[in-house]
């Protein structure tokens, strides 16, 4: 069952977007301090955080982005072993939320340099899938790589697909059944050959197990009768000798002990004991007459009977065969007959089922299908005003004339993200069609549009880490970033590792990562700049020195950046 392919269609965002409203600030507390020992060229560092936009600067190669990769150990990030200092044996990262530290939400990482690592939560060891689940809920980090990560087809969806979660959820519930229904038709149909094969053997183990019918504990006795019935002439034979001793015989037990019983009646009337005496050889005569009658009839008996004989044999045969194929024990031939006959009715179940399986599927699909359409709708019902509100904000970013939309491109088959493929076009020149991202947007480009998404759609978490996002851009628009960055550092708290002295004239906070040679080892530290220093850094930025003309322009920067800030 297909579908025609319509025409991409573009949700774009009017001509004079409205300004995004306001990201509204999520729970929790924000990064208060973060301890690092032995990570790169770091040594031991402790450094506490205030809320608001902090930033880090430094010269290249000083290790500013070290601090990201500190914090991103806690994220779950890959710890590569090269990352902890040479000579020592392990790495350590701790970070503390909350003010000061004080409500005990910790969490940190030690990397060793055989590759082991622990993971702890206020001090409680757990996993390091867990460390993230726990971490990513309060910090987000977006990496130098994180621009380019909107190039993919499934994040630039997942966009979108933010907006509609209700809807995108319904169709995954969907395209499960449908797709595991699937499955399993196509795996009963492709092993019908040998179900009918599996369907033959298990009937026959089942009925052959069944005609015999055993019963646990049965051959013991019947062993023991085939002995009997084998060994007749010669119990016959042994029974006629003992007849001959105690009855049948010239001289034989019973008339020698009536004979000892009437010699003893002559004196027990004048005697009790010999009384009691007779007495009891009366009961052993009549115990020699019972056991001599039971003896007569076995004594007889010496042929035995063919057709018991055959039936005997014939049923522990049977059982033998048995236990054989399906033992060792009877108790395992019933267990084996008990799981046989569970299968045959699991393979009999899926024969019939396969009958009605194809229209299960086909209803499936179309649930499927019909589950798509409800996405599509809310994808092209919010795609415009998404649109609208991210545009909003990349004008707002040195780039007036851009312009953005979400397509959505039909699918001929359902797929498992729904029946359209989602991608952002755009361009940020007048008189231009509207293109792919990855093919019109320069490295700046694509960094402003991962910030102006970060300020629309947030981050669900109160501390978001920028590395590098102001790469390739300058003058207004980077005027332009540090305006876009304070203003979403009034909803949450933003750590930003930067080169630009426009973006850090804007922070509330200002850190620098130094390097210097101890001891012969290059050592990196990190600390918070006073205000004359911080003049001295921006100044440093802006021309690479500190001239008076650098201070100057610096300090009227700083100037206006803190009047924006008010």
């Amino acid at each position: 069952m297909t579908r025609k392919a319509r025409a991409p269609q573009a949700a774009a965002a009017p001509s004079s977007p409205a300004a995004a409203p306001p990201v509204p600030a999520p729970a929790g507390p924000p990064l208060s301090r973060l301890e690092v020992r032995n990570l790169a060229t770091i040594r031991d560092l402790t450094l506490e955080f205030g809320g608001g936009f902090s930033v880090f600067t430094g010269e290249t190669g000083a290790g500013k982005s070290i601090i990201v990769d500190a914090l991103g150990l806690l994220l779950g990030s890959r710890a590569n072993t090269d990352l902890i200092r040479t000579g020592e044996d392990a790495l350590l990262v701790t970070g503390f939320w909350g003010e000061g530290g004080e409500d005990g939400a910790s969490a940190s990482r030690r990397v060793t340099t055989q590759g082991r690592g622990t993971a702890r939560l206020d001090g409680e060891l757990v996993s390091v899938r867990e460390l993230q689940d726990w971490a990513s809920g309060r910090l987000t980090i977006h990496w130098q790589h994180s621009a380019v990560s909107l190039l993919s087809p499934a994040n630039q969806r997942g966009l979108l697909d933010r907006q509609v979660g209700a809807e995108a959820a319904a169709y995954a519930a969907a395209y499960r059944a449908w797709v595991d229904a699937r499955t399993r038709l196509e795996t009963l149909r492709a092993g019908e050959r040998e179900r009918a094969r599996q369907l033959d053997l298990l009937e026959f183990q089942v009925r052959e197990i069944a005609e015999v019918n055993p019963q646990p504990g049965e051959e013991e006795p019947l062993a023991a009768e085939l002995t009997r019935l084998a060994n007749l002439d010669t119990i016959a034979q042994g029974a006629a000798g003992a007849l001959e001793l105690l009855s049948d015989g010239e001289t034989n037990a019973a008339a020698l002990i009536a004979e000892a019983l009437r010699a003893l009646n002559a004196g027990a009337k004048y005697d009790e004991t010999s009384t009691q005496l007779g007495r009891e050889l009366r009961e052993a005569l009549e115990g020699v007459q019972a056991v001599v009658g039971e003896l007569r009839g076995v004594a007889e008996d010496s042929a035995p009977d063919p057709a018991e004989l055959a039936r005997v044999e014939t049923r522990l045969s049977a059982l033998g065969k048995l236990r054989a194929k399906y033992g060792p024990t009877l108790e395992d031939v019933l267990e084996f007959q008990a799981k046989a006959a569970e299968d045959l009715a699991a393979l009999t179940r899926d024969e019939r089922d396969a009958g009605t399986l194809e229209a299960d599927v086909a209803q499936l699909e179309r649930a499927v299908r019909g589950a798509g359409e409800a996405l599509d709708a809310a994808r092209t019902r919010r795609a415009g005003p998404l649109a609208a509100e991210l545009l909003g904000v990349i004008r707002e970013l040195g780039m007036p004339h851009a312009r953005l939309a979400f397509q959505l491109t039909a699918l001929a088959q359902p797929a498992s993200h729904g029946l359209s493929d989602v991608a952002l076009r755009f361009t940020a020149n007048p008189g231009e069609e509207l293109g792919p991202l990855a093919d019109v947007a320069s490295g700046g480009e694509l960094s402003r549009v991962m910030l102006a998404i970060s300020t629309v759609l947030g981050a669900d978490t109160p501390a978001v880490v920028f590395d590098e996002v102001d790469a390739g851009i300058g003058g207004a628009a980077a005027l332009a970033v540090a305006e876009q960055l304070g203003r979403l550092a009034k909803e949450r708290q933003v750590l930003v590792v930067t080169h630009l002295a426009q973006i850090a004239a804007r922070a509330d906070h200002h850190y620098k990562v130094e390097k210097h040679v101890e001891g012969g080892r290059t050592v990196s530290r990190v600390r918070q700049l006073s205000d004359p220093e911080r003049l001295e850094e921006i100044a440093r930025m802006l021309s690479g020195d500190i001239s008076d003309a650098a201070l100057s322009h610096a300090r009227e920067l700083l100037g206006r950046s803190q009047v924006a800030l008010h």
